[in-house]
């Protein structure tokens, strides 16, 4: 007999189901961020299986989701950065504030780096991935026109510019591409910046 067909199912039994569902997801999301910090792109239902120490079946059912599993993870990601994010600047000029900026994000992409290359390997077949990805660089031009002046933050050059030079893919590059050490690589961030910086209309 199913559960549909006998109405005298006790609650505590499908609240039961539903917690260890709900935990069972957790395990799995937790696994997949385990292994993707490790430096598993792309982490198979073998390898989460594994590391979450549940059956194949059972995480192969959650697998049939992805993109909620994307957005947990993605979520569970903001949580561990956002204290970061939202720490004010100490400075109140706004060149101090891009300094501040330059290294706040050096700290940020360099935390969440392996997350964004495995979701860069997945965007072109997520909806959640590719929506986030477009929140996140609106998110980084936001922050930056609001610590500008309205003259350079409307000197679309400058701007530009600066965007480009504390984006997550020019990070990306210098880390991945150029295969700077992350001290370098923010060295460099820093450099354009200044450069940037001391080329603007006062």
């Amino acid at each position: 007999m199913t559960m549909a067909q006998d109405t005298r199912a006790r609650p505590e039994t499908i609240d039961g189901r539903i917690i260890r569902r709900y935990n069972n997801r957790r395990r799995i999301v937790a696994a997949m961020l385990e292994l993707v910090r490790a430096g598993a792109i792309s982490p198979g239902a073998e390898e989460v299986a594994a590391r979450a120490g549940l059956g194949l079946r059972t995480v192969f059912r959650h697998f049939d989701d992805m993109d909620s599993l994307y957005r947990e993870m993605a979520e569970a990601m903001r949580n561990e950065l956002q204290p970061i994010v939202d720490a004010p600047f100490a400075s109140r000029d706004w060149k101090g504030m891009l300094g501040e900026m330059a290294d706040r994000r050096a700290r940020l992409f360099e935390r969440a780096m392996p997350f964004k290359d495995a979701a860069d390997v997945h965007r072109h077949r997520s909806v959640f991935l590719r929506k986030d990805y477009e929140r996140m660089r609106s998110e980084e031009r936001t922050a930056l026109a609001a610590a500008l002046p309205t003259t350079l933050k409307h000197d679309r050059k400058f701007f530009e510019a600066l965007d480009l030079v504390l984006s997550f893919a020019t990070w990306q590059h210098l880390r991945r591409d150029q295969k700077r050490g992350a001290a370098q690589a923010r060295q460099t961030v820093e450099f354009a910046v200044r450069a940037l910086v001391a080329a603007a209309r006062k």
